[in-house]
């Protein structure tokens, strides 16, 4: 099954750089996984067209373009299909706690390693700008998705 999936332009740059091969997502009330392994997931990313002669000339806000070269950006949830550049196929899914996230899945997540500062509390603090807000912060430690997946190159 394919199906989108929503991610940071930082993620993004994670993705397109071969850091990040897994994510996590909060366990919804029903507790029904969303996603299965073999299924297809079609990035979805801040983004910007500008039309100019009947052709669309895409800009990706995770490619640091100031101003989408003067279209406007728009959120990543509006995203079409067709605009997507990153495909993703799960290899796996299981779920724990959040806090029960390894150094190796913090690495995994996206996370660089830094001598000074814990892969960890490094990725505890990313969790924190993504999901605090939204009532799922690190301190409330939900049960989480959590997904692996390899970057499948597509051919137009």
């Amino acid at each position: 099954m394919e199906k989108p999936i929503l991610f940071s332009g930082e993620m993004v740059n994670a993705i397109l750089a071969g850091r990040k091969t897994m994510t996590r997502r909060v366990v919804k009330n029903d507790a029904h996984c969303p996603y299965a392994s073999g299924d297809t997931l079609w990035v979805r990313e801040t983004f910007a067209v500008n039309c100019v002669g009947g052709q669309d000339f895409l800009f990706y806000r995770a490619d640091s373009y100031p101003d989408g070269d003067g279209a406007p950006w728009k959120p990543s949830i509006f995203m079409p299909r067709k605009y997507s550049r990153i495909t993703l196929r799960i290899t796996d899914v299981r779920v724990e706690r959040l806090q029960d996230i390894s150094e190796d899945d913090a690495i995994a997540e996206g996370i660089e390693p830094d001598p000074h500062v814990s892969t960890w509390l490094k990725f505890a603090l990313l969790w924190n700008r993504i999901n605090e807000e939204r009532g799922f912060g690190w301190d409330t430690n939900p049960w989480v998705w959590v997904v692996r997946f390899e970057r499948v190159e597509v051919t137009a």
